[in-house]
């Protein structure tokens, strides 16, 4: 209960953004005074907060305000892409203190962890950051994972990748604890602590990377599945003309969403030259980059092929939407930005159209707030959101 309670006040403190006194605190948790003033005397021990100043509000002594001391706990966040992998340093008020990005076409897996415990070694070093107020590196991977054994299992484009126990090698190979994580939910989490959700609004998140995918947050919390591998749509069909999917059916997200789908329809198309070498996994985020500027600068060709993606997706998100019955949808990840013009002008009416709740609300449609680094930063969120964001569940007896 008592950790419980640090982290209502940890939480309350850092969404205040300036600050809270001791009495606001009360207000704020509903915690007893005694128990406001016990706990910040602990955390001011520790250094995780201090003492800004005085406030006068009204008769009585000035209040003295509580601040989060955002140095005083970092953590590491890495995205892993089938063709690149990013890093970032937060501090512990969310704030991006140091990044690195490394591009890889080597897919082996034990090079792979070779070079992010190198790259996070350098990105801690280089920052001046003590070793010892790291809380941890989250790691945001594609699915599927094995989250009990933390192991990354067969992802759809990751080859090589058979259940590779990525959190125990990275976790030996930095002397860091390493939390693994989807990347869906990763973008969630990092949504939840960058935005300004109130805790108890709900969205689904689609996140565009190589592969695509979804997730949903409600009440303050990411929806992670029973398995932890909720939102895997990459089998949902949104074309039934479409092209045939390696699973049997056509039209599925996989062969009509992802960025090498909508490259492949470009080439069809003609608006891009047809390049095997150019339309693989590694080569496709600049043919897909030059696609989506020629379609915002007017090219009517380019156009068409993304209007017409924007279409194919409003399908997935209404599917989804009206399942979930959520307030709002968030789109982003390290594919969204070229897209962001042309589908957030396209998409919101398309969804209303198909939406089983437009009698009764509209939907918005917003993107991310992190931007293309939301998985890496989300996965550094996911380390803080462990040691400050309250769980009613952290309060349940074990067997």
């Amino acid at each position: 209960m008592g950790d419980f309670n640090q982290s209502v006040i940890l939480e309350a403190i850092r969404r205040s953004g300036e600050g809270l006194s001791r009495i606001e605190l009360v207000d704020a948790t509903g915690l007893s005074a005694q128990t406001i003033t016990n706990i910040t005397r602990r955390l001011l021990d520790e250094g995780l907060i201090a003492e800004a100043g005085r406030t006068i509000n009204g008769p009585g002594k000035p209040r003295v305000t509580l601040r989060l001391v955002a140095e005083s706990r970092f953590s590491v966040g890495v995205h892993l892409d089938p063709a690149v992998i990013t890093f970032v340093l937060l501090n512990m008020s969310g704030n991006v203190v140091a990044r690195r990005v490394v591009r890889t076409h080597d897919r082996d897996p034990q090079r792979i962890v070779e070079t992010m415990a190198k790259t996070i070694a350098t990105l801690v070093d280089e920052a001046g950051v003590d070793r010892a107020l790291v809380a941890g590196v989250g790691v945001a991977a594609p699915g599927p994972l094995d989250s009990a054994k933390g192991t990354v299992v067969d992802p759809p484009k990751l080859d090589g990748w058979h259940r590779v126990p990525l959190r125990s090698v990275l976790a030996a190979a930095t002397g860091f604890e390493v939390t693994l994580e989807k990347d869906t939910t990763a973008a969630a989490v990092g949504e939840l602590w960058t935005g300004d959700t109130a805790p108890e609004s709900s969205f689904l998140f689609v996140y565009l990377g190589t592969g695509l995918g979804a997730s949903a947050a409600r009440e303050g919390a990411v929806v992670t599945g029973s398995t932890h591998n909720f939102g895997e749509i990459g089998h949902i069909m949104v074309d039934p003309d479409g092209p045939p999917c390696a699973c049997g059916a056509r039209g599925c997200v996989e062969v009509v969403c992802t960025p090498q789908a909508i490259v492949e329809q470009a080439e069809a198309a003609g608006v891009l030259l047809d390049d095997p070498e150019g339309s693989a996994a590694n080569g496709v985020g600049e043919r897909f980059t030059r696609l989506c500027a020629l379609a915002s600068a007017g090219e009517m060709s380019a156009f068409e092929v993304v209007r017409r993606s924007a279409g194919h997706l409003a399908v997935l998100i209404a599917v989804l939407s009206n399942v979930l019955d959520v307030d709002r949808i968030v789109l982003g990840g390290p594919f969204w930005a070229p897209l962001a013009e042309i589908y957030l002008r396209e998409i919101p009416e398309e969804l209303d159209r198909r939406s089983a709740t437009r009698s009764v609300r509209t939907l918005r449609v917003d993107g991310a707030i992190v931007g293309e680094d939301v998985g890496a930063v989300g996965a550094a969120c996911v380390v803080l959101d462990a040691v400050l964001t309250p769980r009613a569940s952290d309060l349940y007896l074990e067997e």
